[in-house]
């Protein structure tokens, strides 16, 4: 039997030809001329297709022996063509057996032909073939480029199907760059950016944008729904890795790692590389924006919750929707939108539903990648251009008909705070648009563009029946940038988020969004435009009365209802009203000191706003004073001290982090007003009381003055931006400042020190836990 070998093999007479199908030949010869085997496709093909009928490997490694032969760069590649397509197809009916059984692991599932195909070098070969073009010096193009649709699909079913192929993919940095340069050809566009995307999810290191060649090229190539696509892979590339929920999440941990990493880290990098493309922003707010024809027929709310069911997977659709496009193909390079597709038949054959699951799948990459950007290091050049290019009033154009449509399917889960969370394209969708909003309004002056003329001319009003001036940012709005239509963004969201089912996830994302218009200096007419609208009833509502139990949830109503109160006298006047039963107070005060880490901020702002009430006291503020619950409850110092020693003792410095340093600060707040009214010593004394009434003396204390070091060192490092304390609070963070050195102070005889009110066998503070 005529044996298949390839070029390297040590037999290759044709008188010598019978000694190929001996095996003990084969290793001898190998032996002489230094030709080893490297392949197990070069063993004999009389024992390969022997072995292939007991091992069922479905002719698998003879097949791949044919390729390896015909695929030399001169050899007849229409036949390695034909032997791709024939293996393709094996291994297809695999991946989509993978695809429809509720993508279970390779564990759980076994899938022999990708196996055998893995196995026996087929992996290996296909990225030879591949690169193979780059690696050889020919005039003519190889006409291998047309076997490059089977090539990645295999690639890609050996991805899903075996485990360690992606891995040992990703290990191959000149592979991964290399297959961004295939993205140029529209046929196998999908199939790329699907591989590239499952490698860079499990690549160790991230790759470096700026290494993959003519990037801005290749950008600048796509159209709309390939630019969309390849968002999902930029998301990998810009976005900062999880580090989890360990140690390395601490803010201890955070700071060790800043230090000795002081450059900026790959993520920034690529950021910056993207915005250096010329157009990119602007192409992403289009896509963001754009339309989608509206739902018709009465069949529509069933097709797309039968969707729903088995879309999750992209690769799918994608494939779907290039069918369409290619039926519709035009001459424009936008060829991907609505308006170019009307004419196809597939087009039409396809439920509207899932026209609009399509592109609310490209959405949520697009504003990931959006929000990500708007939280990098050039925060201020990406909010230039988002606001120069209208995504806000775009974004507001679609809220009713894409955004929040009234319908969700209700067999599909709301997950919480996790953005990877596995949720349907609509949910997902919510959540990014959500975050995205959270991002454009923390703490920056675009945030009035959430709102539409009238809406600002609202704001004016409220400011000037106060009597006080103008917030700047609002003046200095451009007007031609803001929403249109009747209500602007930010209304909307307050009118769904009214809506809203009490068991919702969606409310921790609508409150955080929401209270990112308020953070930042305190604006009295933002907070009355809210409060005319019924903010502070419906959050009392959530805290008090719909009986809902999410940590995540109550936390972002909390901290919202800070925002919304903080010294606003109306604001407190409308919860005296609402809160108008004791059993309702003591509810509220229940879900407040169940979690004083999700509580605090709406703590430290009942404290402020009380000082501030008790220093301008004219009749309307005394009245309120004296009748309101919340702040009478808050001025009986017996209960500013239990929330003192409670802020305390739940932090230290090892387990600090980015959600409850709060309490540090908020800490803070009480002691340094207490420092204002010369009441300091008061209160350090009676938490030297309290450690003793509690038997055991020196620990709180010794504890608040580790806390103290530690907040110098993370406040007053030179690239911390600390006036968000300052805004929060309205003292100055040089009064921060000077009240922490004065705690830290080591003369024992001053009755502000810390250390004054710890007894010398208990002193503890000469052990250094801020090293690393």
């Amino acid at each position: 039997m005529a044996t298949l070998l390839g070029s390297d093999s040590p037999c290759t007479g044709g008188k010598r030809r019978n000694c190929n199908s001996n095996i003990v030949t084969r290793f001898t010869a190998s032996k002489i001329t230094g030709q080893s085997f490297s392949r197990g496709t070069q063993l004999p093909g009389g024992l390969l297709q022997e072995r292939d009928k007991r091992a069922k490997w479905n002719g698998i490694p003879t097949l791949l022996q044919k390729l390896y032969e015909s695929s030399h760069p001169n050899s007849d590649l229409s036949h390695a063509h034909s032997f791709l397509k024939v293996l393709s197809s094996q291994l297809s009916m695999e991946a989509m057996s993978f695809v429809t059984e509720d993508r279970k692991t390779a564990q759980e599932s076994t899938f022999p032909n990708t196996y055998t195909f893995d196995l026996f070098g087929g992996v290996d070969l296909l990225v030879e073939i591949l690169m193979r073009p780059t690696l050889t010096m020919q005039k003519k193009k190889p006409k291998i480029n047309m076997s490059l649709h089977e090539d990645n699909c295999v690639l890609y079913n050996c991805c899903i199907c075996t485990e360690g192929v992606t891995k040992s993919l990703a290990a191959r940095d000149d592979f991964v760059l290399f297959l961004f340069t295939l993205m140029t050809n529209k046929k196998t566009f999908l199939q790329t950016a699907t591989l590239i995307e499952d490698i860079l999810g499990v690549k160790k290191e991230m790759i470096q944008l700026e290494g993959i060649p003519n990037l801005s090229g290749l950008v600048q190539s796509f159209d709309q729904q390939q630019l969309a696509n390849f968002c999902r892979i930029l998301s990998v590339t810009i976005s900062e890795p999880d580090v989890g929920n360990d140690d390395k999440h601490t803010l201890l941990a955070k700071n060790a790692q800043q230090k000795r990493n002081a450059s900026p880290s790959r993520a920034e990098v690529n950021q910056v590389t993207l915005l250096n493309i010329p157009g990119f922003i602007e192409r992403l707010c289009k896509l963001a924006t754009r339309k989608v024809s509206e739902a018709t027929g009465a069949n529509f709310l069933q097709e797309l919750e039968d969707w729903y069911t088995w879309l999750d997977n992209a690769l799918v659709l994608d494939a779907l929707m290039q069918m369409a496009t290619e039926e519709a193909e035009q001459s424009s390079t936008e060829s991907s939108d609505e308006s170019s597709l009307a004419t196809s038949p597939l087009r039409h054959r396809l439920p509207q539903s899932m026209k609009i699951v399509h592109e609310i799948m490209y959405k949520v990459e697009v504003l990931y990648v959006l929000c990500v950007l708007l939280m990098g290091r050039q925060r201020n050049q990406v909010h230039k251009m988002l606001a120069e290019f209208r995504l806000i009033p775009g974004l507001n154009n679609l809220f009713d008909k894409l955004i929040w449509r009234k319908y969700t399917a209700s067999n599909h889960v709301v997950h919480g705070q996790n953005e990877n969370c596995d949720c349907s394209p609509e949910i997902s969708f919510k959540i990014q648009f959500l975050r995205l909003l959270q991002s454009f309004s923390d703490h920056h002056e675009n945030k009035y563009l959430l709102l539409n003329s009238q809406e600002l001319n609202e704001l004016s009003a409220i400011s000037m029946k106060a009597n006080i001036p103008e917030v700047e940012a609002l003046v200095n709005t451009d007007r031609s940038l803001v929403c249109d239509g009747k209500k602007g963004l930010l209304t909307r969201l307050l009118a769904v988020m009214k809506r809203e089912p009490p068991d919702s996830s969606f409310r921790f994302w609508q409150a955080r969004a929401v209270e990112s218009f308020l953070r930042g200096a305190t604006s009295y007419a933002d907070q009355m435009f809210l409060l005319k609208r019924g903010l502070l009833e419906h959050i009392l509502f959530c805290i008090i009365d719909s009986g809902c139990t999410s940590r995540d949830v109550l936390q972002s109503y909390f901290d919202l209802l800070g925002e919304l109160m903080k010294f606003n006298i109306d604001a407190f006047k409308r919860f005296n009203k609402y809160v108008n039963t004791p059993e309702k107070f003591q509810t509220f005060l229940t879900q407040i000191n169940s979690s004083l880490v999700d509580s605090n901020m709406l703590v430290r702002c009942i404290v402020l706003s009380l000082d501030r009430f008790e220093n301008v006291l004219y009749p309307p503020v005394v009245e309120v004073l004296s009748e309101c619950c919340l702040l009478s409850y808050m001025a009986r110092v017996e209960n500013r001290l239990s929330f003192l020693f409670r802020l305390i003792n739940i932090i230290n410095v090892q387990t600090l982090t980015q959600e409850n340093v709060s309490c540090l600060n908020t800490s803070l707040v009480i002691l340094m007003l207490a420092r204002r009214k010369a009441k300091l010593p008061f209160y350090l004394n009676a938490l030297r009381e309290k450690e003793y009434a509690e038997k055991y003396p020196g620990c709180l204390l010794n504890n608040f003055h580790n806390l103290l070091r530690f907040w110098q060192r993370h406040y007053l490092n030179k690239d911390k931006d600390s006036t968000c304390l300052e805004n929060s609070s309205c003292i100055p963070f040089s009064y921060w400042k000077e009240t922490v050195s004065v705690l830290l102070g080591s003369d024992r005889t001053s009755l502000c020190a810390i250390a004054s009110y710890i007894d010398e066998p208990f002193m503890d503070l000469d052990r250094d836990l801020l090293e690393d």
